[in-house]
């Protein structure tokens, strides 16, 4: 499956954001799906996750409470509401998905990526 963010950009703190992550397959409800973040000189960080098939979803303990991540099987997307931006949260989002129920916080069991989406806070 291809996957495409957007929505990424330029804002002060206290702003607000959404990203999307558009796939290409018609069968999106059947993967797992997460949004992860970069900034250079560090390792993807999980960021939240949501489940294929009960739309559970997880958090960092760094977005809990400020960012929403959902989906729209009908529209093959899925999206990460960001409030309350930090400079902190400055970095490249990337989108990911798996092919399995399981519940993941870790990058390397997520085979598919988008190309990632810059989001900067200014303070």
């Amino acid at each position: 499956v291809q996957l495409q963010a957007s929505g990424g950009g330029l804002v002060q703190a206290g702003d607000s954001l959404r990203l999307s992550c558009a796939a290409s397959t018609r069968t999106f409800r059947n993967y797992g799906l997460a949004w992860f973040r970069r900034t250079p000189g560090k390792e993807r960080e999980f960021v939240a996750r949501i489940s294929r098939s009960d739309g559970r979803t997880n958090y960092a303990n760094s977005v809990k409470g400020r960012f929403t991540i959902s989906k729209d099987n009908a529209k093959d997307t899925m999206y990460l509401q960001m409030n309350n931006l930090k400079p902190e949260d400055t970095a490249v989002y990337y989108c990911a998905a798996v092919h399995s129920s399981g519940v993941y916080f870790d990058a390397s069991k997520y085979p598919y990526w988008g190309p990632g989406t810059q989001v900067t806070v200014s303070s």
